[in-house]
């Protein structure tokens, strides 16, 4: 089927926590709405079925709870009724926007998915409803090619949301399309969660996803192409991922995935946004990798040198270094249970230092969640202490098979190279209780090729 993303930079309120009148919010949003229907248009025009637009780019961000009410769209969340906004715009007061969206899937006879800021009012016997009376949701909705309402879903991970509630019980959303099937959705901070993300694959075992995000990158393991391309592989599924762009602020990194091959878009330079559209297959069984190659073990000399262990920071986490040095060798890293293994060949010797991370623990900086990682990285210099830092640019090319013995299903494969570009693993998956992935050559020098672990039951 053909799928479109469109990262998007937003028009922003210039003062998010001034208070105004709807008619002013309307405008704004307005202005982005009209960016949002050219951009139908042009996804529909190259012969798209579905389109997907990121998390706060209708409305933007940094809002207080009061300030962003003008802003907020009226939605029914129990899909008892059927709903089509832009035939039937009286059923309902403040729903403008939702007018807005509908008609342009039904004007373009297009699958439409964007994200809004919506109210629901609540009944102070309602032991959850917010002391105001009503609630305010961070939502994505979904339209059919006929304009109707077929599924809204409510953020539950909020990162920092102070003007959204979290919903009482995770949504868990699917809607239909005559063309892949079902498609589930959640959005930005909810792909590093069990509930609802993983779940909602495990339980429906989806194999298509919407994604709305507004990412900000974090090197050298969150960015969001990175780790998009990542949770597709590791759920086997496709992944449509539309993010905001300001790369002021961090934010970029779109894509449509599948398992085996990527459509990204990634810009720190440029300003405006991006229209991707790909033709993608539709996945119906499960793609298994080829775990032929065995695995080399690391040799126990007794009289070798090893190489030094050292600490460093990454992801405001505290890792457990070894450098990868020379042309070609085997090195490991243990922290609590987990012991991280590589063996690597560069291809040419560069000046850049490598070093192979581990860390098992919780992460507590941004969010609360527990990580295993075995991470091979490039440092953003020469010292021990340059690792972990953002690097972007790297030469060396490097054949590898790094392997952990993780204590969690949950793998995120990430292989990230020279300018914040994807490359695939050859081969990788789980041989005697190790997770292993392997890479004959990057198609560019390596930044980082790194198992990401999500231990979710430590959350």
């Amino acid at each position: 089927y053909v799928a479109a993303v469109y990262e998007h930079e937003s028009i922003l309120s210039p003062n998010p926590t001034a208070l105004v009148d709807r008619q002013s919010a309307l405008e704004l949003m307005g202005r982005n709405l009209d960016i949002y229907e050219e951009q139908v248009v042009a996804a529909a025009r190259q012969g798209a079925q579905i389109i997907v637009f990121p998390e706060d780019g209708i409305h933007g961000f940094n809002f207080t709870r009061s300030s962003i009410y003008p802003y907020l769209d009226f939605v029914l969340h129990s899909h008892s009724a059927k709903w089509n906004p832009c035939r039937e715009p009286y059923l309902f007061n403040d729903t403008e926007v939702l007018q807005r969206l509908s008609c342009m899937a039904l004007k373009n006879k297009i699958f439409l998915v964007a994200n809004l800021g919506t109210k629901q009012p609540c009944e102070h016997t309602d032991p959850h409803c917010p002391s105001d009376g009503r609630y305010q949701f961070n939502t994505n909705v979904a339209f059919n090619d006929d304009g109707m309402l077929v599924a809204t879903y409510r953020k539950h991970n909020l990162y920092f949301e102070y003007a959204f509630d979290t919903p009482p019980e995770p949504d868990y959303k699917l809607f239909d399309t005559p063309f892949a099937g079902k498609f589930g959705m959640f959005t930005c901070f909810d792909i590093l969660f069990f509930e609802p993300a993983v779940n909602l694959i495990r339980q429906y075992n989806l194999k298509q996803v919407v994604y709305p995000t507004a990412w900000m990158n974090q090197l050298p393991l969150l960015s969001a192409v990175e780790f998009q391309q990542a949770f597709a592989t590791a759920f086997n599924i496709n992944i449509l991922a539309a993010n905001i762009h300001h790369p002021t602020l961090g934010m970029t990194g779109s894509g449509i995935y599948t398992p085996v091959k990527s459509y990204i878009y990634h810009n720190m330079e440029s300003s405006g946004g991006k229209l991707i559209v790909a033709e993608i297959p539709v996945i119906t069984t499960d793609y298994k990798t080829n775990l032929e190659k065995t695995l080399g073990r690391v040799s126990e000399k007794g009289n070798e040198q090893l190489p030094p262990l050292f600490y460093a920071e990454m992801m405001y986490d505290n890792f457990t270094f070894v450098p990868v040095w020379g042309e070609k060798g085997e090195v490991q890293v243990c922290a609590n249970t987990l012991c991280c293994y590589l063996n690597y060949r560069r291809a040419l010797l560069t000046d850049e230092l490598y070093a192979l991370g581990v860390f098992d623990g919780l992460h507590t900086v941004h969010g609360t969640y527990y990580v295993q990682a075995c991470a091979l990285v490039k440092c953003g210099g020469l010292s021990f202490s340059t690792c972990g830092q953002e690097v972007t640019d790297a030469t060396a090319l490097i054949d590898f098979q790094l392997w952990g013995n993780m204590s969690t299903p949950y793998i995120f494969p990430l292989l990230l190279t020279s300018g914040i570009t994807l490359d695939f693993a050859d081969h990788m998956g789980w041989k005697n209780n190790h997770y292993f992935m392997s890479k004959n050559r990057t198609s560019s020098g390596l930044l980082t090729a790194s198992l990401y672990g999500r231990w979710y039951e430590k959350d």
